[in-house]
């Protein structure tokens, strides 16, 4: 039975509120607390038991933090860093181009800055060197340092790693693992074959969190102190987010504790980023996700590779504040190619048909830095996984992106495996592939039938996820405080979304190309705004900005608008349905 009868609606969603099991255990949590119940109806969908609803809404990171010894091979990394810490060694850090790269490396280079070591930071070049270590770099690294710890990268790094003579290589990774690990010292990956899973949803910038946390427990049974953990949780929380990481356990923990960190703007980087980026509230999930992460991200996607690394490492404030206006800038770029590239893809996928176990588009010069981003439009826009390839010469590199229940990552480690791509791996949701032009055709024929067999092709257009129903009066910001205690809110754990029924709309507006704000009410003298991003890019924006008196059924999520020194609530619109 579809929420409110509503089987199609103006974006072509069937609209589904919550499973029978999901109301009784938000009724039952209504009478056991004093908790308003779209809180408890947000909370019972989150599998989160009355009982538990005090202490989930307040999670302590001592609670929820796993031992660091859990991880094959830990103690041995912890031990051997903090031996090159003590002897003041030459340390080399490898860290991949993305933000969960760099923040790894932006953890190390501050931990053992305050320490009083200087290590080198090394970034390779998406397009010239592609991700990860590379034998060359490996190479010219361990002739200069003692130590090369690869973050965020090097779990299937065998032949680099074995370049890296006279060195001591630690990876620090969570990129899924093959059946041998390179020759290291030390490979600490949740997602290694011969660990359980457990913490297989951690970012790489968690695993080196841990690290961390191992080398403290080390330095403290020694009589010795090392520096503040708690005050470097802003860069595994901007990780944690912009890596896509399920917000659930530990991970829920590290965000929220890090936007507190990041709302006192200590880390020289991240307050140049939020100044260049207009930031001018307290952070929240959103912002790591929407606003810092992809300006971070600028630099490996179509600049030099290292900018964001250094950028969020940086503890000079006026070198983090040239920094940022220079990512800042990248970014306006990487938008407006990302734009060009989407379009052509699109076009191209259509004419194979969305409907295929697999979406993907491969174009001459697409740039390497944008095709993940189109990725995962395409898989937004089809509910497929979805490839997305740049062509170059005689290969291409692309990026995949994948569905709920469908391991993309697995599948290209298969085919690399299989010699059908030059190069392939990454995890359950994202990877990332090279592929010799002559082969495109039958690897991505090949990547659909494994996809095809985890059930891709049976997925629909997806459904819109309702909560339940709510009026203009009972939107108040008391309320929005209350539910972003069940925050933050992202991958795996995605935000509250409610219906407004049969209101009346007062006004819609269009703003800039594809906006809509529109005021709204339910006849008896409660009203709201609302905004519908990208509105016009569907049936919604037209439909609603012409209403002609007609009422309808809003959906979307509550947001608090601040103008003025004044707050209200505002309805981020994402679908309508006529009503009656």
């Amino acid at each position: 039975m579809n929420f409110l009868g509503i089987e199609s609606s103006l974006t072509g969603r069937a609209w589904v509120g919550p499973s029978a099991e999901v109301e009784r255990q938000s009724e039952a949590m209504v009478q056991q607390t004093t908790l308003p119940r779209p809180l408890c109806q947000t909370l019972a969908r989150l599998g989160v038991a009355p009982e538990e609803a005090e202490t989930y809404l307040a999670p302590q990171l001592r609670d929820l933090l796993p031992d660091p010894r859990g991880l094959k091979d830990m103690e041995r990394a912890a031990t051997r860093f903090l031996l090159a810490a003590e002897q003041r060694e030459r340390i080399a850090i490898f860290a991949d181009y993305d933000v969960d790269g760099g923040s790894s490396a932006a953890l190390l280079v501050d931990w053992l800055r305050q320490t009083g070591v200087a290590a080198t930071l090394y970034v390779p070049d998406r397009i010239d060197e592609g991700y990860g270590p590379n034998e060359p770099a490996m190479a010219e690294l361990a002739r200069a340092h003692d130590l090369i710890i690869c973050v965020d990268c090097g779990t299937l790094s065998h032949g680099p790693v074995a370049a890296a003579k006279g060195a001591d290589i630690i990876i620090l990774d969570h990129h899924l693992g093959a059946e041998t690990l390179p020759d290291a010292l030390a490979v600490v990956n949740p997602n290694r074959q011969d660990e359980s899973g457990d913490l297989a949803h951690l970012c790489a910038a968690a695993v080196v969190f841990l690290m961390l946390v191992e080398a403290g427990r080390q330095l403290r049974e020694a009589g010795k102190s090392g520096p503040d953990l708690l005050a470097m949780l802003d860069l595994v929380a901007l990780a944690t987010v912009a890596d896509v990481a399920p917000l659930r356990s530990v991970n829920r923990a590290f965000v929220r504790q890090g936007l507190k960190v990041m709302a006192r703007r200590d880390r020289p980087g991240l307050v140049a980023l939020s100044d260049v980026a207009k930031l001018d509230s307290a952070p929240t999930a959103y912002h790591l996700g929407f606003v810092l992460g992809p300006r971070v991200n600028a630099g490996g996607r179509i600049g030099k590779a290292d900018l964001g690394a250094r950028l969020l490492a940086s503890n000079d404030p006026n070198e983090a504040r040239s920094l940022a206006e220079r990512l800042d800038q990248l970014n306006a770029e990487r938008r407006e190619v990302e734009a060009s590239v989407r379009a052509a893809a699109m076009e191209q996928a259509e004419g194979r048909g969305l409907d295929a176990p697999l979406v993907w588009a491969a174009g001459e010069g697409w740039h390497p830095g944008v095709v993940g981003i189109v990725a995962s439009r395409l898989k937004e826009a089809t509910n497929r996984p979805a490839v997305v390839i740049g062509l170059d010469g005689d290969e291409g590199k692309g990026s995949g992106r994948s569905i709920t229940g469908v391991d993309l990552g697995a599948s290209i480690q298969r085919l690399a495996a299989e010699g059908l791509l030059n190069k392939g791996g990454g995890h359950r949701m994202a990877a990332g592939l090279s592929v010799a032009r002559d082969q495109l055709e039958a690897a991505m024929e090949r990547l659909s039938e494994l996809l095809e067999r985890q059930g891709a092709a049976e997925a629909g257009p997806s459904d819109l996820r309702l909560d339940g129903v709510l009026m203009p009066g009972a939107a108040t910001v008391e309320l929005v405080d209350q539910i972003d205690a069940a925050g933050p809110f992202g991958a795996g754990a995605p935000g509250p979304r409610y219906v407004f029924p049969d209101m009346a709309i007062g006004f819609a507006k269009r703003v800039g190309d594809s906006h809509l704000k529109l005021r709204f009410g339910d006849g008896l003298g409660a009203q709201m705004d609302a905004i519908a991003f990208g509105a016009f890019d569907t049936a919604l924006g037209s439909a609603l900005e012409a209403h002609g008196g007609a009422r309808f059924h809003l959906a979307g999520r509550l947001d608090i608008n601040s103008w003025g020194g004044r707050q209200s609530v505002q309805l981020r619109l994402e679908d309508a349905a006529p009503a009656g």
